[in-house]
Parts: C-alpha cells; sequence; structure tokens
C-alpha cells in the first residue's frame, strides 16, 4: 500500500489479520505446554518430510502404518494439551491432561514396534492380550480426543457408531448388519487400515499436512494481505465495495483454513465493521461475510482438508479434484457477487472512498513474489503430478520470500507462534479424523455399507431425483452436528455408493455431498457460521441465519445442476461446458434478482403483490436457464434455456419500465 494510506486509521479487510492469528494462537497453556506442542509440532513435520521424500532409503524405511502411528501419536497427544476436559477448566494443562498426552504416545509408538509383526499375523482379527490392552487405550483416548476437539455432537455420534458392530445384529432394517464381540471390535478398529487409520488418516498424512502447513505460512508471511489488497484494488470503488471485498478476502482465507467458524471469526472482525460503515445492515453484513466465509471451504485451490480426503476416496490426483470444483465455486460466487450488487443498487450504496485504497500497481509491486509461489505449486501439482511433495516446496520457496520482505519478516517469537498455531490446527483435525475413521470401520467390519446402498436406492424407486432429495436432507442434518471433513467422510461411505449406482457421476456425487453438508453453516436452525457472524455484527443471529440463506441461494441448487450434469464440474467438450456455464452464470444472475428484488442494471421489481409476483416469475426463469439439460428429466439444455427466456421476459421488462418512469 502507498505512503498516503499507510497512516489511515480505519483497518482494512484482512488488516492485521495475521496479528489477530498471532493472539489467538498465543492461547494461555502455559510455557511448558506450549513448548511441547512446538516440538511435538516440528517433529511431525520433520516426519512427514522424512517419509514423504521418501528419506528413508537412506536410512530406516518406515511402512505406512508405522508412519501413520508416530504422526497420529506426535499430533493426538497435543490435543490434551491445547483442548481442555471442560469449557471452564483452567486454560494451563493439568497433572491428569499431561498423563494422556503421554499415554497417547506410549500406546502409538508400542503399535510402530509391533507394526511388521501385526501385518503378518493379521491382528486385526486375532490380536494378543497386550495388543487388545493397548487398543483399548488408543480406542478410548481417540473417543476423548474427538469429544475434546469436534464437540460433544460429534463425540456421541462417533461413540454409538464405533460400538455399533456389537449390537448390529440386534438393529432393524435397514441398518442391520454382522455382530462382533468387543474385544474384536475394538482391535479392529486400531490395527485395521479400514477404521482409524484408513483412508481419512492416510489423506492427513499424505496431503493434508503439506496444504495446512503451505496455508498457514502463506497467511503469516503477508499473502494474505497481497492477495486482499488485490480485491481492494480491483473492486473496492464500485458499489457495495466493502462486501465485495469481503467475499475475495473471506473466500481466499477459507480456502486456506478449511474452517468457516475461525474464518468468520479472523476476516470478520474487520469486514463486518467496514461494511456496516459503508451503509450495509448489521444483519446483511453478518449474513455476507457467513456465506463468503462458507464458500471458501468449496473454493480451489486448497479447499481446506476435506478435499484431500476426497482425492483419496476417489483415488485421484487432487489437482483433479480441485479443478472439477471450479466452476461450482464459481457459481456461487459469483451468485454472492451478483446478489450484492443488486443489493447496493436497490439501497444506492456507493464504493469505498479512493483515498482508503491501493492502487493496483502498488498491491502488485508489494506482493508479487506471491505469484511464483502459486505458478510453483501449479505446476507441480499440473505437470510434474506431485501433489504432495508442491506444498513443502511452495512453503520453502514462501520462507525464502518471507525473508525478503521486511515488513513480515519472520522472529523468534513469531516463528513460534506460526508452529504452535499450526499444530493445534494439525492436532484438532488428527483427532476428528481418527473418531471418524472409527465411523468408517464400523461400517466396514459389519458389511453395513453395502446393505444401506440397495436399501436406499429401493426407497428411492430408481428415482434419481428422489434419491438425490433424500441425499441433499441426508448430508443436512449430518452436517448439523459434524465438522465438515467429518461430515463428508461419513456421506461418503453411506450415500455416495447409492448415488454412484444410480449412474451419476463419482466426482459430481463427492461434490455434491461436500456442498449439501456445508448448507447447515449458513441455514437455521444451526446456522453456526452465521450466529457467529451475528454476534459480531450486534444482529439477530435466527434473522441473519435467514439473509444468509437468501445470499447462499446458490449453493442449494448448483449441486443438482452439476450431479445431473457433469459439464459444470469439468467433464465434456470445450464448447458444452463452455456453453452450459455461460446459461448457468445467466440463470444464477436472474434468480440473485430475483431474491434480491432487483436486477442489476435493469431496475427494481417492486413490493406488493405485483412485486411478489414478479420476483417468483423471474425466480424460476433463472432456475429453467441455469439448470443442465439431462436425459435423466428428458429435457434438453437448448429446451431449458428457451423456456427460460420466455419467462424471463416479463419480469424484466416490468423492471425497465418502473426504473424509466422513475
Amino acid at each position: 500500500m502507498t505512503n498516503r494510506n499507510a497512516n489511515k486509521s480505519e483497518p482494512r479487510i484482512t488488516d492485521n489479520i495475521d496479528n489477530k492469528k498471532l493472539t489467538l494462537a498465543r492461547t494461555d497453556i502455559g510455557i511448558a505446554a506450549r513448548t511441547a506442542v512446538i516440538v511435538l509440532t516440528l517433529s511431525g513435520i520433520m516426519l512427514s518430510i522424512y517419509q514423504l521424500f521418501n528419506l528413508g532409503k537412506y536410512a530406516i524405511t518406515l511402512l505406512q502404518g508405522q508412519y501413520l502411528y508416530l504422526l497420529a501419536g506426535l499430533f493426538l497427544a497435543q490435543v490434551f494439551l491445547c483442548f481442555r476436559l471442560q469449557h471452564n477448566s483452567p486454560s494451563t494443562p493439568p497433572w491428569y491432561d499431561w498423563l494422556l498426552s503421554a499415554a497417547s504416545l506410549c500406546g502409538m509408538f508400542y503399535f510402530v514396534i509391533t507394526a511388521e509383526q501385526s501385518l503378518d499375523s493379521g491382528w486385526e482379527y486375532a490380536a494378543p492380550e497386550v495388543a487388545r490392552w493397548f487398543s483399548l487405550l488408543i480406542f478410548f483416548l481417540i473417543l476423548e480426543g474427538t469429544r475434546r476437539a469436534g464437540g460433544i455432537a460429534l463425540f456421541i455420534i462417533v461413540a454409538l457408531f464405533s460400538v455399533y458392530p456389537t449390537f448390529a445384529d440386534k438393529v432393524p432394517n435397514p441398518l442391520n448388519g454382522f455382530a462382533q464381540p468387543f474385544w474384536d471390535t475394538v482391535p479392529y478398529h486400531i490395527i485395521s487400515a479400514e477404521s482409524s487409520f484408513g483412508i481419512p488418516m492416510r489423506a492427513f498424512g499424505t496431503l493434508v499436512i503439506g496444504f495446512i502447513l503451505f496455508g498457514a505460512v502463506l497467511q503469516r508471511t503477508g499473502g494474505g494481505q497481497f492477495f486482499n489488497d488485490l480485491a481492494l484494488a480491483l473492486v473496492g470503488r464500485f458499489r457495495g465495495g466493502a462486501a465485495k471485498v469481503a467475499i475475495f478476502a473471506s473466500g481466499f482465507m477459507g480456502s486456506m483454513s478449511g474452517s468457516v467458524i475461525s474464518n468468520v471469526l479472523t476476516t470478520g472482525a474487520v469486514s463486518i465493521p467496514a461494511m456496516k460503515k459503508s451503509g450495509f445492515s448489521p444483519r446483511y453484513a453478518a449474513a455476507t461475510e457467513a456465506c463468503a466465509s462458507t464458500g471458501g471451504v468449496l473454493m480451489p485451490p486448497i479447499m481446506g482438508a476435506t478435499a484431500f480426503v476426497m482425492a483419496s476416496f476417489l483415488e485421484r490426483p487432487y489437482i483433479e479434484i480441485a479443478l472439477a470444483a471450479t466452476i461450482p465455486s464459481i457459481l456461487y460466487y459469483f451468485g454472492l457477487f451478483t446478489q450484492i450488487d443488486a443489493y447496493a443498487a436497490k439501497q444506492g450504496l456507493k464504493g469505498m472512498p479512493a483515498e482508503d485504497l491501493p492502487s493496483l500497481r502498488s498491491a502488485i509491486k508489494s506482493g508479487w513474489l506471491y505469484l511464483f509461489v502459486f505458478a510453483l505449486l501449479i505446476y507441480m501439482m499440473v505437470a510434474l503430478r506431485q501433489d504432495t511433495l508442491a506444498p513443502f516446496y511452495a512453503t520453502a520457496l514462501l520462507l525464502v520470500i518471507n525473508q525478503m520482505l521486511k515488513r513480515h519478516r519472520f522472529t523468534i517469537n513469531s516463528g513460534a507462534d506460526l508452529i504452535f498455531g499450526v499444530g493445534r490446527s494439525l492436532s484438532e483435525l488428527t483427532a476428528v479424523l481418527l473418531g471418524v475413521g472409527l465411523i468408517v470401520g464400523a461400517f466396514s467390519a459389519t458389511g453395513l455399507a453395502g446393505t444401506l446402498v440397495n436399501d436406499l436406492v429401493f426407497m428411492a424407486g430408481d428415482n434419481v431425483i428422489v434419491l438425490l432429495l433424500m441425499g441433499a436432507l441426508t448430508a443436512f442434518v449430518f452436517g448439523m452436528g459434524m465438522t465438515v471433513t467429518a461430515c463428508y467422510i461419513f456421506l461418503a461411505v453411506v450415500l455416495a455408493p447409492a448415488l454412484e449406482q444410480a449412474g451419476l457421476n463419482r466426482t459430481a456425487v463427492h461434490l455434491f455431498i461436500l456442498y449439501w453438508g456445508m448448507v447447515s453453516y449458513i441455514t437455521p436452525p444451526v446456522a453456526l457460521g452465521a450466529f457467529a457472524a451475528a454476534t459480531m455484527a450486534g444482529a439477530t443471529p435466527f434473522r441473519t441465519g435467514l439473509e444468509a440463506m437468501r445470499l447462499g441461494g446458490v449453493i442449494y441448487i448448483a449441486p443438482f445442476f452439476f450431479v445431473l450434469n457433469p459439464a459444470l464440474i469439468g467433464v465434456g467438450s470445450p464448447g458444452e461446458i463452455a456453453l452450459v456455464l455461460s446459461t448457468a452464470l445467466i440463470g444464477i444472475t436472474m434468480i440473485s434478482g430475483a431474491l434480491q428484488g432487483h436486477v442489476s442494471y435493469v431496475g427494481g421489481l417492486g413490493e406488493g403483490v405485483t412485486g411478489f409476483i414478479a420476483r417468483v416469475v423471474l425466480f424460476m426463469a433463472g432456475l429453467l436457464f441455469a439448470a443442465p439439460g439431462n436425459d435423466t428429466l428428458g429435457v434438453s439444455h437448448l429446451q431449458f434455456s428457451l423456456a427460460g427466456l420466455a419467462l424471463a421476459l416479463g419480469p424484466l421488462f416490468y423492471a425497465w419500465t418502473r426504473h424509466r418512469e422513475s
């Protein structure tokens, strides 16, 4: 930013976010615990580099199981140092938390040294007595870690499903399965590669660590500030500029963090006051921040941790998942952007003052080096297909750049804060993934996954639309009580196979359940993202949730579009993809105008009965225009578009004539 703006008293969106994150990272857990977390985190990162870069060929080669046990031990141990037994417990870890932390390390180390023997002897089905007791220890530590890191709702779900194999034969259909004794179930959970140390933990060990490290370093080295300045320079001067900048800032931060709530609490601390100052109502400002933060988890290039787990489920390179998610993410943010523009036009809001904005030239000059980091990351993922190594190389380049820029250069204290923050995030995610892995293991042990698929398909009567509606409702309900990653993993096991069996594209199906697992963050009665933003804005939580539903309306309909026509996830010829995307963008513009009661650059739809009818007709027109043709529906894309165009002419002409008269 230029010197004339350097002394401005008003904060810019994501200004001092790094400092806020440092403050959050310095959770007062005591010097001893903080030091232990830093040491364990560094050990975990070094272990990942050792394994992923195959340095074991020069020293000790680790089996994948040994690597995952070590990694889980290092980060599960941190959970008991970073998260307390109860919310009102003292922040400094008491003696029993140190004991639980040590038990996590010791228990995991036992399975590290016995991994080869376990593999050769099939301990997951016939574990010796000592292994059973160690399995029980780790089992309870995982449950307690899940409770502390994931909350009581996730804990109850995980605990119930983890022991489900012991009474599966007594449960009525369609949840009936094969039963096995408790002493066989617990070792299966801990020793087999189908439960806690199955797909979720393998994704964590191969992909997630590197990208979370990269995202954290990017934020702390000024990358977030650079992209914020870029957004300010590009859109800050336009009407509703503060909200439009918030979209970019929160979307970018959410993509790196993968956490809706933390994103709201960090970027929202500055974006919400800026929007309110620009003329947005507190409710609208909070809803905008909630929707923008929610969409960040769905936005490439990083998409939080969930996309990496998805890549492991689909056994596809992560870059293919990111590319498939690009168009749905564009549709979501375009819908959010057009609604904000329509609202700003309707309310007569102006852009941000020019003196508060950086020039495009100064923004690029201050952070152009970060473009090389993303160029390296994308080149390694796309050209070299090195998904696992790319974030480590990109992080190394970031650290070099960081030492070249005095403003963000690391000191000993800020470096320690960074490592502590990374460790806390990774330990929280480790506990959740280990816990959700127990659910996956329960379905695997009882054979329920296969039978449940058939039952769901039977209940839907082979009707794809009914099956999708059932899937959307299921994803929404489970999304209320789980984190994004936990919800996705559960539904990927239970629901995705049924949708795939109906003949739908696999990648589209997994993105569908990811999207519908996210809607609970902006949908009452839960709406955690909207409620958190409302608290910061001083708005009514429930009304903010309803406003967020309207603003984020595209998130409810876009999944049906791309799951019925994979052209919207990049599957098809370039011409077909371009056509479907173009009509979808036009349709979303109509939908946004209908939801806000104002069509940008055309005019308002008015109030009263006539205005309501015009909004309903325009909404239906946008829905038809955006909906891709599908053989299952028996309607072509051209037919949908023509019907939408015919419906739209009336409301658009009405809005235009009202604008002329006014």
